[in-house]
């Protein structure tokens, strides 16, 4: 590999959210010329919708991890893409049309968040018009021109489901592929993330779009308001989970400095190990829960020193002798067990010094991850973490699991071998 130029893979991957986005700005350019060229149909049907899109635009959450941030502006897009009928009458707005109002709804209602300067508008606006075009070009053509007429009762309704969930498909290959370009990490396992997530907020998302499609056919838009209800106290529950979330890992992460302020750790090293676990567990393809657990178990893989009558010095317990690293994990799984903690994570402190292959993948993540971070912040200068690397390797038929020791190669190759710092 030439230093200073990028590899195919990577410059592949960098190609990617250019050309999404290339995309979106064709897509939306293109149907915002047709619309003002040819005039908007139905002003009242696409004034409801897109106030519902705005609306939930602006009510949509920040926070990092949540898959749909705006599900009631989700639901309200696909909605207006596969709308045939307005209180038993044909609609004619078509598929440009759709594309229009959801970008100038969407762009309206992302006014705030840009200028507080939260999450990622640029990706979340390609996302939505390429998911809302999708839905519009494979329903509209077929509505316009007479062939889905003969669908009525439940085939109708079955048509939108399936599209619904044909478009949720691709929405979630098109998110993984923007991550994966993002963060560089296995585009596998996102793919499979963003699945799974499709079951929770997903599926209510698509429910509520089929329903409301459906019911402003016969009912006409009074149903928007009333069938976007249930949806908006899913999101309000969604919102207050993810808070005890963010508060759960608070906690977790004020315990784990424990540690620190008593003075048995570095600073900043139970962060250091549970990052740079999280990236490894990442490359080795665990799912979110999984890294979760793992994260939680990196945080507070040291507060069994708590215990220790004697400091071990600068906290590094991978050249301890086996006995003591084995007594130190228990005491500190038993820490874990008595603070409510999840028992996963304290089966994976306590396992951590186990020989590698009676542990769980976590331990034997966080185990490698641990003594890297210890080693190369014994070294000096920039040869310190490649040689704490080439150690590791080295000890991989006796101590350390290969795959973890060259996941953690990887990981350190795509983000620069740099020494860690305090703090």
């Amino acid at each position: 590999m030439i230093p200073g130029r990028p590899t195919p893979v990577l410059a592949h991957a960098a190609a990617t959210p250019l050309l999404a986005h290339a995309a979106a700005v064709f897509l939306a350019a293109g149907c915002l010329g047709l619309t003002l060229w040819h005039g908007l149909d139905e002003p009242a049907v696409a004034l409801a919708f897109g106030a519902l899109v705005a609306v939930g635009e602006l009510s949509r959450w920040s926070g990092s991890g949540e898959r749909e941030p705006a599900p009631l502006g989700a639901a309200g897009a696909l909605s207006y893409a596969l709308l045939g009928q307005n209180a038993g009458h044909p609609t004619h707005h078509g598929m440009p049309q759709v594309v229009a109002v959801i970008l100038a709804a969407t762009l309206a209602g992302c006014v705030p968040h840009v200028a507080q300067g939260r999450g990622s508008t640029a990706d979340h606006l390609t996302r939505r018009l390429l998911t809302v075009g999708f839905a519009a070009l494979c329903f509209q053509p077929l509505y316009s021109h007479g062939r889905a007429h003969g669908w009525s009762g439940p085939a109708y309704a079955l048509l939108v489901v399936a599209l619904l969930v044909l478009t949720t498909l691709c929405d979630a290959v098109l998110a993984s592929a923007l991550e994966h370009s993002r963060t560089r990490w296995p585009f596998g396992p996102l793919l499979r993330d963003e699945l799974r997530a499709r079951l929770g907020i997903g599926s209510a998302v698509c429910a509520t779009g089929a329903v409301m499609s459906l019911a402003v056919g016969v009912v006409g838009l009074w149903a928007l308001p009333v069938f976007c209800l249930p949806l908006l106290l899913t999101q309000l529950s969604y919102r207050r989970h993810a808070a005890v979330r963010t508060t759960y890992r608070q906690t977790i992460a004020s315990l784990a400095r424990a540690t620190e302020i008593a003075g048995y750790t570095p600073a900043g090293h139970a962060r250091r190990v549970a990052a740079l676990s999280r990236a490894v567990g990442r490359e080795l393809g665990l799912s979110e829960p999984e890294l979760t657990v793992l994260e939680y178990a990196a945080l507070m893989h040291d507060i069994g020193q708590l215990s220790l009558v004697d400091p071990v010095p600068a906290g590094a317990t991978a050249a301890l002798p086996a006995e003591e690293q084995r007594r130190i994990a228990l005491l500190g799984g038993a820490v874990v067990r008595q603070t409510g903690v999840d028992a996963e994570v304290a089966v994976v402190v306590e396992r951590q010094a186990d020989p590698y292959r009676e542990q769980p993948v976590s331990a034997r993540i966080v185990r490698a991850v641990n003594a890297y971070e210890e080693m190369a912040r014994e070294g000096t200068g920039p040869g310190g973490p490649l040689s704490a690397l080439e150690r590791l390797r080295l000890a991989c038929g006796r101590d350390y699991q290969p795959e973890v020791v060259e996941s953690l190669a990887r990981v350190l190759q795509r983000d620069g071998l740099t020494l860690p710092t305090a703090g």
